[in-house]
């Protein structure tokens, strides 16, 4: 995980000092960057540097809690309101806040608090580094000649010939291998349709076959690959279909 960096607002000073001690005291691989007791200066700070942890007081003078937010370009870290008072949990969880701890703060409910964020955290990490790699293999996608497929568990790299037909459902799209084998990406089939080469075909809104793989075509509607598998094909698709050979 990358550092994990964090600032906090209270308009108490000693809340302030004594947060900060329990942070790193629990937590010390968490680089506190600024501790503010005025909300604008947070905000000053907010807007200029990259943040994955904000702590911040509701019941503030001139600025509450939640008005700062509202001030800032983009709220895009963990947001832990810590209050005195419980009635704001409501309002802050509609405010996106991955928790809240009341004041006094016990130190059991700071690290369930804080863990939650982690994990939050690691999540968005782990998921835009998939992406980056994704784009990065996307762009190489017609030298490696592979079909790319990201799952739950990483990343797939196919040979496009060893693959058969893409089925899409429910969001999710089920790759059918020449050996058996069944991938489930979290892509759905539109995200595949712009991905895959020439040699695949759309040949219904939930299917897309590998034209090197179909070993016959059936009037009433349906498209018999290698592995006699017979694959749906649309009434709308059959004629660009049969353009292709001839």
């Amino acid at each position: 995980m990358k550092n994990i960096t964090a600032i906090l607002v209270d308009d108490e000073i000693s809340n302030l000092k004594g947060l900060q001690k329990k942070i790193e005291n629990l937590f010390p691989e968490i680089q506190i960057l600024g501790a503010y007791q005025k909300p604008e200066d947070a905000i000053v700070a907010l807007e200029k540097q990259e943040v994955s942890m904000l702590f911040l007081d509701i019941q503030m003078p001139r600025i509450n809690g939640f008005e700062l937010l509202s001030k800032l370009t983009a709220v895009n870290f963990q947001v832990i309101f810590v209050t005195a008072y419980s009635e704001y949990a409501i309002e802050a969880f509609k405010k996106s806040a991955i928790d809240y701890v009341l004041k006094p703060i016990d130190n059991d409910d700071l690290v369930i608090a804080i863990n939650k964020a982690l994990d939050v955290i690691k999540l968005k990490n782990e998921s835009a580094n998939n992406l980056k790699l994704v784009n990065l293999l996307e762009e190489n996608i017609s030298k490696n000649n592979k079909v790319i497929i990201p799952t739950q568990k990483g990343i797939s790299f196919i040979p496009q010939e060893e693959v058969l037909h893409l089925e899409g459902y429910d969001g999710y799209t089920k790759i059918h291998i020449i050996n058996g084998v069944t991938i489930t990406s979290s892509y759905n089939l539109g995200k595949f349709e712009k991905l895959l080469s020439a040699k695949f075909f759309k040949c219904h809104k939930s299917h897309i076959i590998n034209l090197g793989k179909v070993r016959h075509f059936e009037n009433e509607g349906y498209l018999v690959l290698d592995n006699e598998y017979r694959v749906p094909i649309s009434k709308t698709n059959k004629k660009a279909f049969l353009n292709l050979f001839n």
